[in-house]
């Protein structure tokens, strides 16, 4: 097998990421590659995640707590140990039914999440 070319390896810890607020039932910690993107997404109990779309294709994954989705107008309860997977471009909402946090992945990083565009989650 070859290998790749002197690559680097990166070890993260949650606990070290700092969190970044969005709004005051909403925040989350994120860890970015070259073509993947992983983070917690901390919901307090009645947090709404607006419906909206984006290119990446998705994995959310609930660590604790529970989500209420709305896709293609069906409404899908996420608990822990649950995973949803999400289409490129597929609307989709969200609500916190309890506290909760999730593990979402993304494929290509969300280039919103990281520029700060991301009004929709912002409340503007």
């Amino acid at each position: 097998m070859r290998e790749a070319a002197e690559k680097d390896v990166t070890k993260f810890r949650w606990a070290d990421i700092p969190e970044e607020r969005l709004n005051p039932l909403l925040s989350r910690k994120l860890i970015t590659g070259d073509r993947i993107m992983m983070s917690h997404v901390i919901l307090k109990k009645d947090s709404v995640v607006p419906a909206h779309k984006h290119e990446n294709e998705q994995i959310t994954y609930i660590l604790s707590g529970a989500l209420k989705f709305e896709v293609n107008g069906k409404e899908i309860v996420l608990r822990e140990g649950d995973v949803l997977h999400i289409p490129s471009n597929v609307v989709h909402s969200a609500v916190a039914l309890e506290d909760t946090l999730d593990l979402d992945v993304f494929s290509p990083p969300r280039q919103d999440w990281l520029d700060g565009t991301d009004d929709y989650l912002r409340g503007k």
